[in-house]
């Protein structure tokens, strides 16, 4: 009888199945991973599949590839990235992230504010402008906008407090949003540009430094809530983007 051929099975199933594995302590941090055809055996997949899996994990830091030693399983799990909404400095490095506040203000909006939030054009709004230093080095100029104070108050009453308290801290304003636990979503823009004199003098870099420029826009329900740019230069931390279909 011919023996049975592996089942071929969706690539991302089989990775959540390594992952959980993984968790479970069947390939612990630290170790090797089996070699492609006993792993293939173990799971009852295709090598195909399995390397494509083993692709994607590789690319989300769950293991290591070195040449002579294997696939080694790393010792933190992968972190999740910009697909789920959170402050910019847990992004980027969580602890070893640190906000340093350059702007807190009550401003007119601009024509470029007005265009994401729903706002007058003769209204003041909070204006807040930081840097994130990851590991000492300045690696993102936030700067952020929010509707009108009576417009927060709408949403939550606390909503004003929170962010007068949290402007005296080293914070983002999605920080001291996403702390009150609302049932925030955003959408994002990416660009790539050159950070600019202004930016560039910020960062301690020149004018013509690649960058990715982020749009994002925060909303509470269907609500805009703040309004936000993430300008990351050439050499800032990577932010994974998790996709699957």
């Amino acid at each position: 009888m011919a023996a049975r051929r592996p089942q071929r099975r969706p690539v991302v199933e089989l990775y959540e199945r390594i992952v959980e594995a993984i968790r479970r302590g069947t390939y612990p941090p630290g170790s090797t991973l089996p070699a492609e055809p006993e792993l293939a055996a173990d799971l009852g997949v295709s090598r195909p599949a399995l390397r494509e899996a083993l692709i994607l994990l590789q690319e989300d830091g769950v293991i290591t590839v070195r040449r002579g030693v294997g696939r080694t399983v790393n010792a933190r799990p992968a972190r999740r990235g910009f697909e789920r909404l959170q402050p910019v400095e847990q992004l980027l490095g969580g602890d070893g992230a640190v906000v340093q506040p350059l702007v807190r203000a009550v401003e007119e909006p601009t024509d470029l504010v007005m265009q994401h939030l729903p706002v007058p054009a003769r209204c003041e709004i909070r204006f807040w402008e930081s840097v994130v230093a990851v590991d000492g080095v300045p690696s993102c100029l936030v700067e952020e906008w929010c509707v009108p104070d009576e417009a927060l108050a709408a949403v939550d009453p606390a909503l004003p407090g929170a962010l007068t308290t949290a402007g005296a801290q080293p914070r983002t304003m999605l920080h001291a949003v996403t702390a009150l636990h609302l049932p925030l979503s955003g959408t994002s823009s990416l660009t790539a540009t050159v950070l600019g004199r202004r930016r560039g003098e910020v960062l301690g870099r020149s004018a013509d430094t690649p960058v990715v420029l982020i749009t994002q826009v925060v909303s509470v329900e269907s609500a805009p809530l703040i309004a936000a740019k993430y300008a990351l230069p050439s050499g800032a931390p990577g932010i994974p983007v998790r996709q699957s279909r």
